[in-house]
């Protein structure tokens, strides 16, 4: 199991970007494949998480109504668009895969990628 974040960087406030994971060594559409991120001293903090077929879609209410989540099951990639980005965006963000029977926002998983920084500053 391989999970390949790309994507972060230095963005002033009010940017945006967009968080790619490729995943691979697994049947990716069999899985919820979440993001969670973690800025510097603090503990990890549940993002977004996406069912196998894309229809369902979470948010922590901290990111709610400004990223999207979405996954494209043919290319084995998962996304997360971030708009309006604030400093407290700031964090190291990580995909990871949902393990199989745990309720999705339970926040059970299994492989998590190296992750990506993302820095909002001006």
């Amino acid at each position: 199991v391989q999970l390949v974040e790309s994507g972060g960087g230095m963005v002033q406030p009010g940017g945006s970007l967009r968080l790619s994971c490729a995943a691979s060594g697994f049947t990716f559409s069999s899985y919820d494949m979440s993001w969670v991120r973690q800025a510097p001293g603090k503990g990890p903090e549940w993002v977004s998480a996406i069912n196998t077929g894309g229809g369902s879609t979470y948010y922590a209410d901290s990111v709610k109504g400004r990223f999207t989540i979405s996954r494209d099951n043919a290319k084995n990639t998962l996304y997360l668009q971030m708009n309006s980005l604030k400093p407290e965006d700031t964090a190291l963000y990580y995909c990871a895969r949902d393990r199989v029977g745990w309720p999705i926002l339970q926040h059970e998983y299994d492989y998590w990628g190296q992750g990506t920084q993302v820095t909002v500053s001006s």
